[in-house]
């Protein structure tokens, strides 16, 4: 394909998903009106909103981080072909087990303290992803059923400590009760990005673990290997490769992302392991991972586009004074909408034939070229 047609057929592309956003906003465009809303209003604090100031643009950031995180592991783990459902287990377990070392010894000074929290939270998550493969490698376990238990066994368990064994010493004391671990030590706190906002160097780690995880899968045998297992096990079998092996691994590394990601939200943002520290990033990262097309580096503007989309939809609410299901419906439009689009790209002649259609023109020669 000439880089004539290569420019066209990313037009075409890029078509697609202003059409699918467009129709998703007209959508939720009645049913603001529905609630006596003026979507005007709504949609200039959802996109304006979280890029119009210093507030928005340093907590979008705090947004993307762990969203791009989780996106990575999702990455790896699909490359592989297993469908990680369990990022929000393996973020719960590596921010529960980090947690737990950084208040074990707190005496311990930072330079050693700080990475052994991320080290171990990270093994955590890598522990509760490899658990789920190797029951798939080595008894057909589906990988989404075992994932989502285990989902459900880190929630529970992670309730259980917080309200008990790791429960902060001073909530006992007083009887207040409310869920939650004592301040970490002040020398495991991520530095911040700005000051006086809540945007940290976990952003920066992010951006670095994008560009490694692209190392992996296109400059290493390892991640070659795993890339052979997603695209063809039986054949990859054939070739010599080990597909269990690279199974347990894919998931592995995917929960040592979900784990890190985890620590990096209680020592980022919160300095204390919080219930629901997760906030549902387990799940939104495989969106994230989706709308970058499964790489490493298109998770980056996606994890910002969804991140600004999250906050958005806060501020939106907020500023119209609209029902949460309003927010979360019209959120669920635009993502739903940026996701079918995969369909269309992926199937580029049916892309030329709406573009055609659209346009009530015959598709030009160029057009059929850049479909091939």
């Amino acid at each position: 394909m000439s880089s004539s047609s290569k420019l066209v057929a990313v037009g075409l592309q890029l078509l697609a998903l202003v059409l699918a956003v467009v129709g998703a906003l007209a959508v939720g465009a009645l049913l603001l009106l529905m609630v006596g809303a003026d979507p005007v209003k709504a949609y200039r604090a959802m996109f304006l909103g979280p890029l119009g100031g210093r507030y928005g643009a340093t907590e979008l950031l705090v947004r993307a981080t762990p969203l791009l995180l989780v996106s990575l592991g999702i990455v790896v783990s699909f490359r592989a072909s297993v469908l990680n459902i369990g990022a929000e287990g393996q973020i719960i377990a590596g921010a529960v087990a980090g947690t737990a070392v950084a208040l074990a010894i707190p005496q311990w000074p930072g330079w050693m303290l700080s990475p052994l929290v991320f080290l171990v939270g990270a093994a955590a998550g890598a522990g509760w992803g490899a658990l789920a493969g190797w029951l798939k490698a080595r008894l057909a376990v589906n990988e989404i059923l075992s994932t989502i238990m285990l989902n459900q066994i880190a929630l529970h368990l992670s309730t259980f400590l917080i309200r008990g064994p790791l429960m902060d010493p001073a909530q006992t004391a007083y009887g207040a009760g409310y869920p939650q671990t004592a301040l970490l030590p002040r020398q495991v706190w991520l530095p911040r990005l700005i000051s006086g906002s809540r945007a940290h160097v976990g952003f920066l780690l992010a951006i670095v673990a994008a560009v490694l995880v692209f190392v992996l899968l296109w400059r290493t045998v390892v991640g070659y290997r795993l890339r052979a297992v997603g695209a063809g096990p039986e054949a990859a079998r054939y070739a010599g490769i080990n597909v269990g092996h690279y199974l347990v691994l894919a998931m592995a590394l995917a929960g040592a992302f979900g784990g890190f990601a985890g620590v990096v939200e209680v020592v980022g943002v919160h300095h204390r392991l919080l219930d629901g520290i997760s906030a549902g990033y387990g799940f939104s990262g495989i969106v994230v991972a989706l709308l970058g097309r499964l790489h490493p580096l298109g998770c980056l503007p996606a994890a910002l586009f969804f991140g600004m989309l999250v906050l958005g939809a806060d501020m939106m609410q907020r500023a119209v004074a609209i029902p949460a299901a309003i927010v979360m419906a019209i959120e669920g439009l635009v993502i739903l909408s940026v996701v079918s689009t995969d369909f269309l790209v992926s199937h580029p002649e049916r892309l030329l034939a709406l573009a055609a259609r659209l346009a009530r023109i015959r598709p030009s020669r160029r057009l059929k070229e850049a479909a091939r």
